[in-house]
């Protein structure tokens, strides 16, 4: 006789509520999400009662609309700032050995190349010797065992540049980080289910859903956010002023025509922040307040108690926000950045400095903004797909299986539900390519059901009684479901593993409706039948 515990029936159908629960706040969708909007973001609309489950399935950029952007990373800057960040190291140990190589003098040359000329070009190879020291093996398994810096020499000018399998490593890690940091600034903001992801050597497919425009965006991602603090030489109105070896003039932001000639090497980087927010100074002017690392702390509270009375720069992205005189020593490493900022300025700087700097710029190769017109063109296109899919198998199934056929639909509902409120509970974004997913899966949804109805017929052609063929009819017809959507399975995870865009949001719709269907068809469907036999109690049955 069929029997299913008490236990396993109370389970099956508390799992379908919970999945009805799950996804039900869908049907309530009645708010647009806007980019960081808070009150609407990832919430159902009116009517919706506020303790219950609340997750929505995320729109992607195809039914929402949002922003598209294609950026390629200047990994050129860093090769720079790896050479302006090592020269004050070569200074001091070429300076140790002034009675073999001489005087030093920084030269000009390449951005990615240090340049330095000894007076005793006879001591050079002793030179090279010297600054070989401060190299370090290559960081990655390509380069492994290699020296990242490569020395070399022309007349009394000794030339240090990173070695190519460091450039190689270098690429590598600063558009990962440049990943990492763009990930971090848009999930600062709320917005929800952004797709970032590496396109080739050196480009970020960026791809926001919610965002009103590609400029919105881009004023989030596309600042780098190079915060430094350096010492200040002078100040000048004139804009034709040259730096010398070792200096730099960069303009200020709050005053037009005002520039300052500074140390080009940093005291402290944004790199060693650990901690900003948006605050107010003392005359209640909106400030962005920041705090250091210890190593940080150390390097700031050194430097203001050595330098008091001289200015100090505090520089974002090459224009200088400030420079204030050295008051007292700054013990603590925590400190507050006055400008001329309005309150949603202080807070975007805040966002960008706590968020990380970005160790390159961007270079924008592509941006799109998509209308939710599309997007609703798509949904309904899908609905219209859905509900013709839908209808079409639940006609064929009770035309084939007549009231088994009723049940198989019943289940089949019950599976498209369950199949939202997986997505909402995994927080899945919703693609076109996605609702192509549903649909296959309610054309597939029934395979299981076919082959227990299938095996139930051909046990009745045996003679066997009507309990004992629904048994014999799902205990032989297990295997062969099982084994079809396991291998079925398998594609939807390889494809989400390998794939990218479009393609993972087939197969997280895929993946999903196999589980739900395989659930359905095998519980579901038994249990309805189940419950109608031991009431019916049917001399025969019709299948």
């Amino acid at each position: 006789m069929l029997q299913i515990s008490l236990w396993k029936r109370i389970l099956i159908w508390c799992t379908v509520a919970l999945g009805l629960l799950l996804a039900a706040p869908n049907l309530f969708y009645g708010q647009v999400e806007r980019y960081n909007d808070a009150q609407t973001v990832g919430q159902p609309g009116e009517g919706w009662v506020d303790f219950l489950p609340s997750g929505l399935v995320n729109l992607g950029l195809d039914l929402r609309g949002g922003a598209h952007l294609l950026a390629e990373v200047k990994v050129d800057e860093v090769y720079a700032t790896r050479m302006k960040g090592l020269w004050p190291d070569v200074r001091t140990r070429l300076r140790d050995a002034r009675d073999t190589v001489g005087t030093i003098r920084l030269q000009q040359g390449p951005a990615d190349e240090l340049r330095v000329r000894i007076s005793n070009p006879e001591a050079m190879s002793e030179a090279m010797s010297i600054v070989r020291e401060i190299s370090r093996p290559v960081v990655s398994l390509t380069g492994a065992g290699q020296s990242d810096l490569d020395v070399r020499s022309e007349d009394d000018v000794l030339i240090v540049s990173l070695s190519e399998a460091e450039r190689i490593a270098t690429d590598d890690r600063t558009v990962r980080q440049s990943l990492e940091i763009i990930r971090r600034r848009i999930d600062e903001v709320g917005t929800r289910e952004p797709t970032i992801q590496r396109q080739g050597a050196d480009r970020i497919l960026i791809q926001v859903p919610g965002v009103g425009s590609a400029e919105e965006l881009k004023a989030i991602i596309g600042t780098t956010a190079q915060l430094t603090f350096q010492p200040v030489i002078r100040r000048t109105s004139d804009d034709q002023t040259v730096a010398r070896a070792g200096e730099e003039v960069l303009p200020s932001m709050d005053e037009e025509g005002q520039f300052y000639v500074l140390e080009d090497t940093p005291v402290v980087t944004g790199e060693e922040l650990v901690d900003a927010e948006p605050s107010f100074d003392q005359n209640g002017r909106p400030a962005v307040s920041f705090r250091f690392n210890p190593g940080g702390a150390r390097k700031f509270g050194d430097y203001t108690a050595n330098n008091i009375g001289n200015p100090f720069a505090i520089v974002l992205d090459d224009e200088v926000i400030s420079a204030p005189v050295i008051q007292s020593h700054i013990a603590g490493g925590s400190g507050i950045i006055t400008g001329n900022f309005t309150v949603e300025e202080s807070t975007n700087l805040a966002v960008l400095l706590r968020a990380g700097a970005l160790p390159a710029g961007l270079d924008f190769l592509e941006e799109r903004t998509i209308g939710p017109e599309l997007g609703a063109d798509s949904i309904q296109a899908g609905k219209i797909a859905c509900i013709v899919a839908g209808v079409a198998v639940l006609v064929f199934m009770f035309a084939s299986y007549g009231l088994f056929g009723i049940f198989a639909n019943i289940a089949l509902v019950l599976n498209v539900g369950l199949i939202f409120g997986l997505l909402s509970l995994v927080g899945a974004t919703l693609t076109l390519p996605g609702i192509a997913g549903i649909v296959l899966t309610i054309g597939m949804a029934v395979d299981a059901n076919v082959l227990v109805f299938e095996r139930i017929r051909e046990e009745l052609r045996s003679a066997k009684g009507p309990a004992r063929a629904i048994e014999q009819g799902y205990e032989r017809a297990l295997s062969a479901i099982i084994d079809a959507n396991i291998t079925t399975f398998i594609i939807a995870v390889i494809l989400f593993v390998l794939g990218s865009g479009p393609v993972r949001g087939f197969s997280v719709t895929l993946g999903i409706g196999i589980m739900t269907s395989v659930f359905t068809a095998i519980w579901v469907t038994r249990l309805l039948i189940v419950t109608w036999f031991e009431r019916a109690r049917p001399k025969q049955i019709e299948v």
